[in-house]
């Protein structure tokens, strides 16, 4: 093939748009293919995964050309990663003139290895009893002073629905610490944040915590990390490994020691342009029914001060008020600061770059542009909605209208709302917002028959009394997985039913009495188990089956009875519409309903 037959079939190719990650069963839909052939394309290509598993975008781009197809960015994603790419440029350019800034330092791993509690101790606080359930709900900030420096902490939930908090947590940091229970080794979420660290190309160190424990197996848990490619500097690899108790607070002091060390290793490229304007990235959202939209962001290059006009995606407002991660109020935020930030037109999406303007001009015309952005994208949702809806009409749905208290906490539970993919069952969010319940979510429940389910809210005054005439299930929670447990119930309940056959036992037909319209009355001997009124029967002839009946009437002795029992003679009236014979064998059975579980 030549170089002009090679670009006329590349051009033939029809282009769809993803985003950074997509689900695969979102990818075959875009492609119009059976999930079926996307996910053999990718067995093919040495990746096993479900239907419901996301793979990145030159992952999917591999597949999709084999596929023959083209892609290309989601305007969203490319507008969002045009902002990063711009920050990226910035930080650059500023470390010609730049002064050294506090280290931002992410704790990573899975749920319950004491990822929060290792925060607890190092800031000597008491964070991890605040905790709903001892699993950190959303990304929190915070700043320590060790040795006469600044450190700035962030620590990420471990448990799964939160993977897009971990992974933004790393976007923003300089340095990772990897905690590893001594007695539970490497777990799913532990290769996850190591993939996260690769990819993000940080710097890190691994932490073996509770050392302190019986159970604990630090040996057994180098080896696991060996095998996932995190050799220990004393085993000939280049991975610094610290082992401690959080809760004991033991080896809390080196670890530190180690996260100075490498920050003196990087120290390089820890540094901002303190004279700029600022820029930095969104860590947490969410709307307070008093104060209004309020954002976290942690700055990475400039300082933000009060009365600042900045920009996030499509929103703009003025810094009104700022509070450092003690809750004290701030006039100015340097960089690796974390701040509140009151003052945003609306809650910004987490993720987003925050940066200050004072050009009032590029204000106007960069919402607008954000705001058709935006409106594209919902039509293109709709669109999408639309074919899904099509494709699942058949579907029993469980409805819902979401309340939560943060958009971090929205994002991951939305996450995992979207696996719980069923043929026959689906969770439809009907409507989603922040903050507490109002009169308002309950009356929108009432009128689309939806469950109201919030998580970290409260019912509001005016809430509370109008939901005393609405018939509106309210539940509140304030652990995820049992939000998530709670709609798959909910699931359950509305999932048809397995219908199991019992057998009951046999009968010889011994003669034919009498044959009426729809009715036939015999006599035969029990030869198997019992025989019961009011059940069905397998009519058998020669081994096979040639149709089917019910006793509608049980004699014995010509007396009606409600069962006879084996080796006993009785007499029958059938309802069938085959014409059965002496010699014919009837298995009775009966229909039960057993409820089903949810698989996924």
């Amino acid at each position: 093939m030549n170089q002009q037959e090679s670009q006329t079939k590349d051009s033939d190719k029809k282009t769809i748009a993803i985003p950074e990650t997509i689900v695969i069963k979102e990818l075959a839909e875009k492609m119009n293919l059976p999930v079926t052939e996307v996910i053999a394309e990718l067995m093919k290509n040495g990746i096993m995964s479900s239907m419901n598993e996301s793979i990145d975008f030159e992952t999917a781009g591999i597949i999709a050309e084999d596929l023959g197809f083209a892609i290309k960015k989601s305007e969203e994603d490319k507008v969002q990663e045009d902002k990063v790419k711009i920050l990226e440029k910035v930080l650059e350019k500023d470390q010609q003139k730049s002064e050294t800034r506090p280290p931002v330092v992410v704790v990573m791993g899975h749920v319950d290895h004491g990822k929060t509690k290792l925060l607890d101790a190092i800031r000597e606080t008491n964070i991890v009893e605040k905790e709903a359930g001892g699993i950190t709900q959303s990304i929190g900030a915070y700043q320590i002073e060790n040795k006469g420096g600044l450190i700035t902490l962030i620590d990420t939930p471990g448990h799964e629905a939160f993977s897009a908090m971990r992974s933004r947590g790393a976007r923003v940091a300089d340095i990772a610490i990897l905690v590893v229970a001594a007695d539970d080794g490497v777990q799913p979420q532990t290769k996850e944040a190591y993939e996260i660290i690769k990819k993000a190309r940080l710097p890190f160190l691994v932490a073996i915590n509770k050392i302190d424990k019986p159970e604990a197996n630090v040996e057994k848990a180098k080896k696991e990390l060996s095998e996932i490619g995190i050799v220990p500097e004393e085993w000939g690899g280049k991975t610094i490994f610290s082992e401690i108790s959080a809760k004991q607070k033991t080896g809390i002091s080196e670890l530190i020691d180690m996260v100075l060390l490498i920050a003196e290793m990087e120290k390089k490229n820890i540094v901002a342009n303190y004279q700029r304007e600022a820029m930095g990235t969104i860590i947490e959202s969410h709307i307070d029914k008093g104060a209004g939209p309020q954002a976290t962001a942690l700055i990475q290059t400039g300082t933000l001060h009060l009365s600042d006009y900045i920009i996030v995606g499509d929103i703009h407002g003025k810094v009104k008020a700022m509070k450092d991660w003690k809750g004290e109020l701030v006039t100015s935020a340097e960089p690796s600061k974390p701040v509140q930030i009151w003052g945003l037109k609306d809650a910004p999406k987490v993720g987003d770059i925050l940066y200050v303007t004072k050009d009032r001009t590029e204000i106007k015309s960069l919402v607008k542009k954000h705001r058709l952005h935006s409106l594209q994208k919902k039509m293109d949702q709709q669109t999408a909605q639309k074919k899904t809806d099509d494709e699942q009409e058949k579907k029993k749905e469980f409805n819902i209208v979401l309340k939560t208290d943060t958009f971090g906490s929205q994002e991951a539970i939305c996450e995992s709302l979207d696996k719980l993919q069923h043929p026959e069952v689906k969770v439809v969010i009907t409507s989603k917002g922040l903050g507490n319940i109002t009169e308002k979510d309950i009356i929108q429940s009432d009128s689309n028959d939806s469950s109201l389910v919030g998580f970290n809210v409260v019912l509001t005054p005016q809430a509370q009394e109008i939901q005393k005439d609405r018939q509106v299930e309210i539940k509140i929670f304030t652990i995820i997985y049992e939000l998530i447990d709670y709609i798959k119930e909910e699931l359950e309940k509305i999932l048809s039913p397995e219908i199991i056959f019992v057998d009951l036992g046999k009968i010889e037909i011994l003669a034919l009495f009498k044959e009426e319209k729809e009715y036939q009355i015999i006599g035969g001997k029990v030869s198997k188990g019992k025989v019961e009124n009011d059940v069905l029967v397998r009519i058998m002839r020669k081994g096979e089956e040639i149709g089917k009946g019910k006793i509608v009437q049980l004699q014995s002795e010509k007396k009606n009875v409600r069962e006879v029992l084996k080796d006993s003679e009785c007499g029958l009236k059938i309802k069938s519409d085959i014409a059965i014979q002496a010699g014919d064998v009837l298995e009775l059975y009966k229909e039960e309903q057993k409820n089903r579980k949810l698989e996924f």
